[in-house]
């Protein structure tokens, strides 16, 4: 079986187009803005993407001035994300 390569982001929301809100997995190379989720003490990638807007963790990340929310916290990320339309 020949394995497709990903589509290029740009390909995936043009044919999502005219959608009002698309949320993505992946393309963290990509400079769109991010939320960063992350589990335990994993390292932040934060620090090196400008792009990132957020981050979602089980604890309060003591190296970032960004919004923090718990992973569980769909309602106060969904605001977050809605209070920032792009």
């Amino acid at each position: 079986m020949r394995e497709q390569a990903e589509p290029a982001l740009a390909e995936v929301l043009a044919r999502l187009a005219p959608a009002d809100l698309v949320l993505i997995e992946g393309y963290k190379r990509e400079p769109h803005p991010k939320i960063e989720v992350r589990a335990g003490q994993a390292p932040s990638l934060a620090a090196e993407d400008p792009n990132i807007i957020a981050i979602a963790s089980d604890e309060r990340p003591p190296e970032t001035h960004l919004p923090w929310f718990r992973r569980d916290d769909v309602a106060g990320i969904a605001d977050f994300i809605g209070a920032r339309r792009l």
